[in-house]
């Protein structure tokens, strides 16, 4: 029987972001850097910006208390990108809503469930949790998403 294991990534990076409204450029800064550095990293970019920005910001604003961090990995192989944002709230896991025309946020998780072909939420080993979505080729124009 063969096991089944994840392709290896070709390029990975992390950094732990200040809860801070710069943080979510910071986090589009290092995952440009790390696209523009791998084979072929760049036909992720538009995606993949959109989703560590609302990742991050979601992190920043709901789940990292005043003077904590949030860690951001990012990791790519031939066939995706994965980016995951952990925080210090497991308490608090995010929710799709749906936003009023009036309301001036709300929509974030639907923009990340309607780009990414998978993303959830898990807890972290010792305290938090980790929101996480990944994207692959076949995501980047069309296809079914799924959460």
């Amino acid at each position: 029987m063969s096991e089944i294991t994840a392709p290896p990534p070709v390029a990975r990076a992390d950094c732990w972001l200040p809860r801070s409204r710069r943080s979510p450029v910071e986090a589009r800064r290092r995952l440009e850097k790390l696209l523009a550095d791998a084979p072929d990293g760049q036909r992720f970019a538009d995606t993949g910006l959109l989703l560590v920005s609302e990742l991050v910001t979601n992190a920043i604003t709901h789940g990292t208390p005043p003077g904590n961090r949030v860690l951001l990995v990012l990791d790519l192989t031939l066939v995706r990108l994965r980016i995951e944002v952990h925080d210090a709230r497991a308490d608090r896991e995010p929710v799709l809503r749906t936003a009023g025309a009036e309301d001036e946020c709300g929509r974030g998780l639907i923009l990340v469930k309607s780009l990414a072909s998978r993303w959830g939420c898990c807890p972290r080993v010792g305290v938090g949790k980790i929101v996480w979505a990944e994207i692959g080729p076949d995501d980047l124009t069309s296809g079914e998403r799924a959460a």
